[in-house]
């Protein structure tokens, strides 16, 4: 599966939230993952699929899950982040906003700015 969209500005709040949980994070994905997400700003609202990977708030004594989905952009292995509230509709975010995580800054290693467009490959095994 490949989603489409454009690059958009975020809250700023991951960079907090890894500060706390890098290790759980690390733990869930073999990946140590730079502290910002990439914002994408779809055409059409994406659900997450069933089979994900989960960061429970009980795991690390919050209140907050999240759900973990591997993907690629750029060719480059990376995690789509999202947490309960969002997906439900109830969040800071609507489904057409993913998150995406990865061991870089993407916006400084790829040259991307608000607008930009870009893709990002959701493998088949995991929808």
């Amino acid at each position: 599966m490949l989603l489409k969209g454009k690059v958009a500005s975020g809250m700023g709040n991951f960079s907090y939230w890894i500060d706390k949980l890098d290790k759980y994070y690390t733990l869930k994905t073999g990946m140590q993952l730079f502290p910002g997400t990439l914002n994408i700003q779809l055409d059409a609202p994406f659900s997450m699929p069933k089979s994900v990977l989960r960061l429970e708030g009980d795991e690390y004594g919050g209140t907050v899950s999240v759900s973990i989905l591997p993907c690629k952009i750029f060719g480059r292995d990376a995690f789509l982040l999202r947490t309960d509230k969002n997906e439900s509709g109830l969040g800071d975010h609507p489904k057409t906003i993913i998150e995406i995580a990865t061991d870089v800054k993407l916006r400084d290693a790829y040259g991307l700015n608000d607008g930009d467009i870009v893709e990002v490959e959701i493998p088949k095994s995991s929808v």
